[in-house]
């Protein structure tokens, strides 16, 4: 497709895609009929961390509790043949319960390297803004270098590396805010939304065909949690094929141009003390190309960006303080730079 056809499509137009409407990828397929068996609706959801899968971006989910936010995470990691650790961050968590530390061997007087949770493929972060700043701190250099130092030795992290971290939005009581340089590492924020009334009665039924788990003599009901099938969907290899096929979706003048014109509007606009910083373009273009790839185009289209500008920018933005008080929204501003682009 010509840079012309893609400036001159109308991204608002829902027909204008055709095809595009379901995954087309087979990785992505995959992955999605495996989620699907535990988790109902959401498949907004499971596109952004099928991006982040395949980008190798962090993703961070932010919704009020019970609408499956952690659930959805494990489903995709057992849907993959990578390993999966979670960690449940608390107020009295350390950088070394996320890390590892030096630890000293009383037999030998040597000290010796013990690795934390953070060694691993995909890590989820539940509920990170419980943790401290020093906690939350302490994944920046995994997250953007992929490696971690360690008393005076520095470790790579297996490939492929991701964190894809949870947070309550609606509650303060015992969180600390993530920090600008902590959210700028996070590729997406997406922002989940209650299901349907017709997903939640899907959500009823099965729930009530769940069983009861015996342990000895006694029993406890089955959660949806113990519904995760453990069969792998997919492997390593095949994201790394996936992985390798994304790399290779076409990318326009046009595309960046656009793509760069709406991050740097956001560091001009008077009604924003923060605009996004240049990772937020190469996020954009990254996840667009993930997206295409999914729904089996080998070429971005304007569609991608304006699916994906709000998940990519509106965490990276502040407004001023004159802004808030006259009620302007985020998503309001960042409409008005969308419309600017069309």
């Amino acid at each position: 497709m010509s840079d012309t056809a893609l400036e001159t499509q109308d991204p608002t137009d829902p027909n204008h895609l055709g095809h595009d409407m379901e995954p087309n990828a087979p990785f992505a397929k995959a992955v999605i009929n495996h989620v699907s068996k535990t988790v109902v609706g959401q498949s907004e959801v499971v596109e952004r961390v099928l991006i982040a899968l395949l980008t190798g971006g962090h993703l961070l989910l932010e919704g009020v509790p019970g609408i499956a936010k952690t659930l959805l995470v494990q489903s995709v990691g057992k849907a993959i043949d990578l390993q999966f650790k979670r960690v449940q961050f608390t107020i009295d968590l350390l950088p070394s319960d996320i890390l590892g530390a030096e630890i000293l061997d009383q037999q030998s007087g040597k000290f010796h390297i013990h690795k934390g949770p953070v060694f691993t493929n995909l890590l989820l972060a539940d509920e990170i803004n419980r943790a401290s700043p020093k906690v939350q701190s302490a994944l920046l250099e995994a997250m953007q270098e992929r490696r971690v130092s360690i008393g005076d030795e520095t470790h790579t992290l297996p490939a492929p590396f991701l964190v894809i971290a949870t947070q309550n939005p609606v509650e303060q009581a015992g969180t600390f805010e993530l920090p600008e340089a902590q959210l700028d590492r996070f590729m997406m924020c997406h922002r989940l939304r209650y299901p349907t009334p017709e997903e939640e009665t899907e959500v009823v039924r099965r729930s009530l065909k769940l069983k009861l788990q015996r342990q000895g003599d006694g029993a406890v009901p089955q959660s949806m949690f113990d519904a995760i099938e453990n069969t792998r969907g997919v492997n390593i290899s095949d994201l790394t094929s996936a992985m390798t096929e994304v790399q290779q979706v076409h990318v326009s003048e046009v595309f960046i141009n656009d793509c760069v014109k709406l991050i740097n509007a956001t560091r001009d606009h008077e009604q924003l003390v923060l605009g996004c910083s240049p990772r937020a373009v190469l996020s954009l273009v990254q996840a667009s190309r993930a997206r295409a790839y999914i729904y089996g185009r080998d070429y971005v289209v304007p569609e991608d960006l304006f699916t994906l500008a709000e998940d990519v920018v509106l965490h990276r933005v502040r407004l001023s303080y004159e802004a808030l008080a006259d009620g302007i929204t985020s998503r309001k501003l960042l409409d008005d730079l969308l419309d600017a682009l069309l």
